[in-house]
Parts: C-alpha cells; sequence; structure tokens
C-alpha cells in the first residue's frame, strides 16, 4: 500500500463511518445484552461513541445533507436506547424498534467494511 493510500481522505472517513456504526451497534446490544454492558465500562463505552460522533461530524461538515442525516441516525438510536433502558425489558414495541435498528446498522457496517477493505487494497 502506498503512502498516498494510507493517507487517503476516502479511507479515512469510511474507517470512522464504520467505528461510529460499531459503536451505535454496541450502544443497542448493550439495551439488549447484561453480559455486553458489564464487559466495557459504560463511561469508556459513551466516550468513544461521543468521540466517534464528533470526528464524523468533523468530516461531514462539507456535507450538510450527509450529516444530517447521520446526525439523526445517531439520535434515534441513543433515543432508543434510553427509551429501552428507562422503561425496562417489558417494552415489546420498543424491543422491535431496537432490532430492526440493530438490523439497519448490520446491513451498513457490511457494506462499509467490504468499502473499507477495497480502499486498503488500493
Amino acid at each position: 500500500m502506498s503512502a498516498q493510500s494510507a493517507s487517503s481522505p476516502h479511507l479515512e472517513i469510511t474507517e470512522t463511518f464504520v467505528r461510529l456504526y460499531v459503536f451505535l451497534s454496541q450502544t443497542l446490544d448493550r439495551c439488549l445484552d447484561q453480559g455486553q454492558r458489564e464487559s466495557f465500562p459504560e463511561k469508556e463505552h459513551q466516550a468513544f461513541l461521543a468521540e466517534s460522533r464528533n470526528r464524523m461530524r468533523d468530516m461531514l461538515a462539507v456535507n450538510p445533507v450527509v450529516k444530517g442525516k447521520v446526525d439523526e441516525e445517531c439520535s434515534r438510536v441513543l433515543a432508543l436506547a434510553e427509551s429501552y433502558l428507562k422503561k425496562g425489558a417489558g417494552q415489546k414495541d420498543v424491543l422491535e424498534q431496537i432490532t430492526r435498528e440493530r438490523e439497519r446498522l448490520k446491513t451498513k457496517l457490511v457494506a462499509l467494511s467490504d468499502l473499507l477493505a477495497v480502499f486498503r487494497a488500493l
């Protein structure tokens, strides 16, 4: 890999997207699995998520439409997680929303991971 491709803005943006979506996915996983919550302290998880989100916001400042979509998605995931944790496991509708949101994030992660692999191979 050349030095130019190692520092490619496309590579950096894609890596940041992957990192953000991993942390958003973990946020939802932590709602559903006590083991996930116990395996990594909440304070550290929130710090990494905030760092990734802020970094993504900075990168997306050049495109307000995409930035708005990502901000809305982050807010939606965090609101779902907060709602679920506040009210407990007896919420069938919130649980279904979390499951659907987790599937959306999984699909995005697969696509972004493939894209990242291609960028890294260049």
